[in-house]
């Protein structure tokens, strides 16, 4: 279901923003289109919700402005220097108040939609990004409230991890999705994958829609999307089943999913 609405009701600008999201950066440009571009943006645009960009580059001493060093003990690559980065936290928040803060940092804990729940329910958060290859330690030692990663797997440097962080933590914040129950009934909300859905026409390409859609019947309705939601589970990510346990009306649809498989 699409995301892009905005209920009238919530869509007026409040005297202060319900979530205050920090950025440390070396490349805040990366951000620029994102930030303005469907939901978000119109949550940004009606004061829902605020984003604020810092470059340590910017706090950077000497005439090159050098953000990065080679490491201690040797190896390739370079990395960011814990005095540009801090001055640029520093910064950020005499100007704006203190944020809780987040290292993207594939040692960090994995965002799943738990995490983006706890930071929909603050007021300030802060998203370092890392760049080459990575933040110096002592960063994460003095600075970071958390650490956190968005998989198993290397990226150039941490804005787009930051760009999943905001988009799947923003639309939790109340009045920033139109429907509600939206967020109820989404993927991971409840620790199963959401049901399959249909739209028109009725028939495509031969393909037609399950009667039961059709049927009007909204308690019938109901209990094939919650039986469709665990067979999708079960079938592409059963390691759910073993953090969320099955309920007593889950297991009765296991027993007819396994009758009819």
């Amino acid at each position: 279901m699409s995301d892009d609405r905005l209920d009238a009701n919530d869509a007026v600008c409040a005297t202060s923003p319900r979530l205050v999201i920090e950025i440390i950066s070396l490349f805040p440009e990366v951000f620029t289109s994102f930030l303005q571009a469907s939901l978000l943006g119109k949550a940004i645009a009606s004061g829902l919700i605020a984003v604020e960009r810092t470059n340590p580059r910017d706090f950077s001493p000497g005439r090159h402005r050098q953000v990065d060093d080679s490491p201690y003990g040797g190896g390739p690559g370079m990395v960011l220097r814990p005095d540009s980065v801090a001055a640029a936290i520093d910064d950020a928040e005499n100007r704006r108040g203190r944020a809780h803060r987040l290292l993207l940092s594939p040692s960090g804990r994995l965002f799943d939609q738990k995490c983006a729940a706890d930071l929909a329910a603050r007021k300030r958060i802060m998203l370092i990004c890392g760049r080459y290859e990575g933040v110096d330690e002592r960063i994460a030692q003095l600075y970071a409230d958390q650490s956190v990663s968005i998989g198993d797997y290397v990226l150039a440097g941490g804005e787009v991890a930051a760009a999943v962080i905001i988009e799947a933590t923003a639309r939790l914040v109340p009045g920033v999705l139109g429907c509600g129950e939206s967020v109820v009934e989404e993927s991971f909300s409840a620790g199963r994958l959401e049901f399959p859905q249909w739209t028109r026409p009725p028939i495509f390409r031969e393909l037609g829609v399950p009667e039961v859609l059709l049927s009007g019947n909204h308690a019938e309705v109901a209990r094939w999307r919650r039986r469709e939601a665990l067979r999708r589970t079960l079938l592409y990510r059963p390691n759910l089943i073993d953090r969320y346990p099955l309920t007593e009306e889950e297991r009765a649809m296991l027993a007819e999913l396994e009758g009819t498989a």
